[in-house]
């Protein structure tokens, strides 16, 4: 489910005519070493593009960029001083991500050997301003990446951008498929699916719960024994208080949603959906363990028809290749002094990819749906600094909530919790935080990180030209 076409950089090198052909020459061989040296650790294939120094072959990349689907964003680098003014009609036509490269070939100075050819050909600092001032006044909203172009704080943040490009672009192919309506009388599920499209990319589709039902009735009993064999060494299994015939049966009808629900999606192009235990109509159980594997695949998931929930959650998996990333749910505060934290959870759906140990398959009754007992699976939350966020609609415009947070492994015992639980404490602290969050209209649907963090989620924020508030 994660699994994408295969996505480029371009890295384009500013310069002029002015310095001749040697010079140039000097330019190239200097950007092909830089671009071999960034390619040994980068996430993406980096491709170096022909050194530009005129507006007109500037304007011809930025314009072949925007139209090939494999190129995800454009890095630039001004090596020698390239008049910014030229750099005008390329700029206002990009529309992939860009990121400014401040960086230089040498890391140091020669003072013993430096001359005026030398300071003819490096002239970074030069460069940068003029071609920075251009993009500060197009407010281009790119990134500026400073630093030695060898050293690994410079890769990994040109590597965690390139993360982030990847998935900006990616949001436009995001489409949810909505199994019912939101939650009734709940405010921050909803949202304008109109702007969604326009700003984000995001197609949002309803289907009655029946269009589910039909392809679930189409799933045969061997595709379902079949899983059901494949998933004894992925989990645990705790009958509990059930019969091994309840158990067994519980476990298969999840498989059996599972089965149908994955088809529907392939069927539609969708890779993110939603759920509503309101809407539940020919349904025998409301779905649990179904949705937490297809989270596992990649796929985005909100409950309660929170289809702007989802599609974030699908948005980050992509950026951290679905690497401990899930949706979450603010349920129930710890307020002892000093051990101040907040429990997420769910009623059933809580994303597998942040469990820190084997999860268990239980069948528990649910108070809510009306429904059969649903199987779903129970574990504990890993540890670990991350970020947590949120999209709000505020009518007017969207805003995303940013959160810096600190998840631990609950050390007490819950044996009547019957679903998983992962903990965080919120940063700067507890009071701050939480009052901030709810000043700021943050939402209980969340979606947290282990592998992305707050400077990304602001480089998404601005490639949307989105509101953000960064709490940390």
């Amino acid at each position: 489910m994660m699994q994408e076409s295969k996505k480029v950089f371009w890295f384009v090198v500013g310069s002029q005519h002015l310095y001749g052909e040697e010079t140039l020459k000097q330019v190239s061989d200097n950007a092909k070493a830089i671009v071999e040296g960034l390619n040994q650790s980068a996430p993406f294939e980096i491709v170096l593009k022909d050194t530009v120094k005129t507006a007109d072959e500037i304007t011809t990349l930025m314009k072949e960029a925007n139209y090939q689907d494999d190129v995800s964003g454009v890095i630039t680098w001004m090596h020698t001083f390239s008049p910014a003014k030229m750099w005008i009609q390329g700029m206002k036509l990009l529309h992939k991500p860009l990121l400014h490269l401040a960086t230089q070939f040498n890391q140091s100075i020669p003072w013993d050997t430096m001359d005026m050819d030398f300071m003819n050909l490096n002239q970074a600092a030069h460069g940068d301003r003029e071609y920075g001032f251009i993009n500060a006044r197009l407010k281009k909203n790119n990134k500026v990446l400073v630093g030695y172009w060898e050293t690994e704080r410079t890769k990994t943040e040109l590597a965690k951008w390139m993360k982030v490009a990847n998935a900006y672009i990616a949001s436009h192919s995001i489409k949810v498929a909505r199994f019912g309506d939101n939650m009734r009388n709940v405010a921050v599920t909803e949202g304008d699916k109109v702007e969604a499209a326009i700003q984000f990319g995001w197609t949002v589709d309803y289907f009655g719960i029946g269009d589910l039902v039909a392809e679930m009735a189409k799933v045969t009993t061997d595709e379902i024994d079949n899983l059901y064999a494949e998933i004894k060494d992925l989990y645990d299994f705790d009958m509990g208080q059930n019969s091994k015939e309840h158990f067994t049966a519980s476990v298969k009808e999840q498989l059996k949603i599972e089965i149908g629900l994955e088809r529907f999606l392939e069927a539609g192009g969708y890779n993110a959906f939603t759920s509503n235990f309101e809407d539940l109509h020919g349904m025998k159980q409301l779905p649990g363990l179904a949705v937490q594997r297809l989270m596992a695949k990649g796929y985005g998931f909100a409950g309660e028809g929170d289809w702007k929930t989802a599609a974030l959650d699908r948005l980050v998996k992509v950026m951290t290749l679905n690497k401990n990333t899930g949706f979450m749910e603010d349920y129930t505060y710890e307020l002892a002094a000093g051990r101040e934290a907040i429990l997420q959870s769910h009623m059933l759906e809580v994303d597998p990819c942040l469990a820190v140990n084997k999860p268990v398959v239980k069948v528990e009754p649910l108070g809510i749906g009306g429904k059969e007992d649903p199987a779903r699976l129970v574990f504990d939350g890993k540890a670990g600094e991350g970020v947590v966020i949120s999209m709000a609609d505020f009518g007017t415009h969207y805003k995303l909530l940013i959160n810096d947070v600190e998840l631990f492994t609950p050390e007490t015992p819950a044996p009547k919790l019957p679903v998983a639980r992962v903990m965080w404490k919120v940063k700067p602290d507890f009071h701050t935080g939480v009052t901030k969050w709810i000043e700021e209209g943050g939402g209980h649907h969340t979606v947290v990180s282990l592998d992305a963090d707050s400077r990304q989620m602001i480089d998404l924020a601005k490639m949307f030209n989105l509101e953000y508030v960064l709490i940390n």
